[in-house]
């Protein structure tokens, strides 16, 4: 049985959890709702990549890559700080024209910068924003479409992370509902992932994210080699760690 290749998390915690961290050969899909620490640990990860050297393509589509959380996590000096983040190719669209666009771009970028990391964070804002129009549109040919984009990048990454083994981490982002049981007045939310069964199909790794009342925690919840299980975790200046219970 072949050893799958790995890079790490940023966080021993999460590597121990993971068995060594993200499989390079791969779509990794983190998903959960705002405030889960998403983006929080794509940052992890691409700031303990950069420290040693290797280039990354950060896609922001909300805004979340922070330099300043990039600065406390990395704890360097400021010039290691200002260094490392040269490693980083941040790209930021605005629409989901513009995020196929960059897709479009990601081969060149990665053979001409030598491209160790590809994070997308949030796959889905901008693709739910333009499917949103269409539902609101009515316009049935433009919701096919825009599920036909979604899917093509999706699948455009998949043989990046297969074919130049490169480790692709995104984030999704979730919807839920609620049901009340009138007996004992408790909520039983159920989440799904925004683009569903694309994103699940993609991805051969999914960690949903979970947080109630200031407790995190993370659960795996497929994986080509371990089993479903959790991590309750914090957020803290330097990264993340493991908490006792969620």
């Amino acid at each position: 049985m072949t050893t799958q290749s790995k890079i790490s998390t940023g966080s021993l915690d999460l590597n121990k959890f993971l068995s060594g961290g993200y499989e390079t050969d791969i779509i990794t899909t983190l998903y959960g709702p705002g405030g889960s620490g998403k983006s929080n640990l794509c940052i992890i990860t691409a700031a303990f990549q950069a420290q040693k050297g290797n280039k990354i393509i950060f896609v922001d589509t909300e805004g979340g890559f922070s330099t300043d959380r990039f600065r406390q996590i990395y704890q360097g000096t400021k010039e290691e700080i200002e260094t490392a983040l040269q490693n980083i190719l941040l790209l930021k669209p605005t629409s989901f024209k513009e995020q196929e666009a960059d897709f479009q771009k990601l081969l060149t970028h990665i053979k001409k910068e030598n491209i160790s990391l590809i994070i997308i964070d949030s796959i889905a804002m901008l693709y739910r924003l333009e499917l949103g129009d269409a539902i609101t549109s009515k316009d049935s040919e433009k919701i096919s479409e825009v599920n036909r984009k979604l899917a093509k990048q999706l699948r455009s990454l998949n043989e990046i992370a297969r074919k130049q083994n490169i480790p692709i981490i995104i984030t999704n982002q979730v919807y839920a509902s609620f049901t009340q049981n009138s007996e004992d007045k408790n909520f039983e939310r159920q989440v799904s992932m925004v683009g569903g069964d694309l994103l699940k199909y993609w991805s051969k790794c999914l960690i949903e994210l979970k947080s109630y009342g200031g407790r995190r925690k993370i659960i795996l919840k497929k994986h080509r080699s371990l089993p479903v299980k959790e991590l309750a975790f914090e957020i803290v200046e330097a990264g993340i760690r493991k908490r006792g219970i969620f």
